[in-house]
């Protein structure tokens, strides 16, 4: 939804950024509260994606709702000799299960106003599958499978669906990782440099309030080559 700033009879447009507390959803929040847009950033204590009740309640004080950025999300990472079944739930709980409980949630809104628009964060490792990430990779992978099903299914509702694949930044989720597995990463980005929250941030706004003709699309934000096949 867009905003004449001069038109008072025009609602202001509402978000709601799961996660609110990460790097990524704080430069999201700023860049689209300097568009005008009125956004929720609820902190993991103040909507947990992995508890339905939670969920429900932040839904429900919302006024509208006119983007839903799906945004939380969790690593766990180790070799599958290794990783526990409930590293496994745990992950795919928070990533995919959590992001389809919010988009649920929030479609209900979106149809009653025939207008909406859900992005999700999905992930490189959606596409390349790195080794020690098979929880992440397939969960980040099922996002990529619901944004088409749900623009398939609410785009005669005038509803949007979208995801995007940020790529390696610095933030808290990667301040663990050691210089070595940073060069490394690195070397992989064809321009030799990460993306950063600031960036993405700056396309989810233009996604969002300019490329209002665009659903079921994945956009991959760096600069990393994927093979065809």
């Amino acid at each position: 939804m867009t905003r004449d700033p001069g038109d008072e009879s025009t609602p202001k447009a509402h978000v709601l950024i799961t996660g609110g507390a990460g790097d990524l959803a704080r430069a999201i929040s700023a860049e689209l509260q300097a568009a005008d847009l009125v956004v929720h950033a609820p902190s993991h204590a103040e909507l947990d994606v992995t508890d339905s009740a939670s969920i429900t309640g932040a839904f429900a004080k919302l006024e509208r709702l006119d983007l839903l950025v799906c945004n939380a999300g969790i690593t766990a990472d180790r070799m599958m000799a290794n990783m526990s079944e409930a590293e496994f739930d745990l992950v795919l709980k928070t990533n995919l299960t959590g992001a389809f409980r919010c988009a649920r949630a929030g479609l209900k809104l979106m149809a009653r106003q025939r207008v909406g628009h859900i992005v999700f964060v999905g992930s490189f490792s959606a596409l390349s599958g790195p080794a020690g990430q098979a929880n992440y990779a397939a969960a980040k992978a099922g996002l990529i499978a619901l944004t088409h099903s749900l623009a398939r299914e609410y785009g005669a509702r005038n509803i949007r669906v979208n995801c995007i694949l940020p790529g390696f930044m610095e933030t808290k989720m990667t301040s663990a990782l050691s210089d070595e597995l940073r060069a490394k990463f690195k070397e992989a980005h064809t321009l030799g440099r990460f993306n950063t929250p600031v960036e993405v941030a700056r396309f989810i706004r233009f996604l969002h309030l300019e490329m209002t003709h665009t659903s079921a699309q994945v956009f991959n934000l760096d600069s990393r080559v994927r093979r065809w096949s």
